[in-house]
């Protein structure tokens, strides 16, 4: 994990942007603090399907579908 400071942050982007797609992961600091720390996205594996969270809610609050009040006049 290398740290840089903002201003040599802002200097170096680019590169430390290439650093970081290649997973290394780079601290920005400012008076030797970190602030944030610059790292690659991940990407999702394979191709999503329709149905692949089912069983996954555990719970829906009863009221899910209830209108909140002062809300009731905008239903056109």
């Amino acid at each position: 994990m290398q740290q840089f400071n903002i201003a040599e942050a802002k200097a170096h982007l680019s590169e430390l942007v290439q650093k970081a797609m290649m997973g290394e992961e780079i601290v920005i600091a400012r008076d030797n603090k970190p602030l944030a720390m610059l790292v690659p996205i991940k990407r999702t594996l394979g191709k999503r399907s329709p149905g692949s969270g089912k069983g996954q809610i555990l719970f829906m609050a009863d009221n899910f579908d209830a209108i909140p009040p002062g809300f009731e006049d905008d239903i056109g």
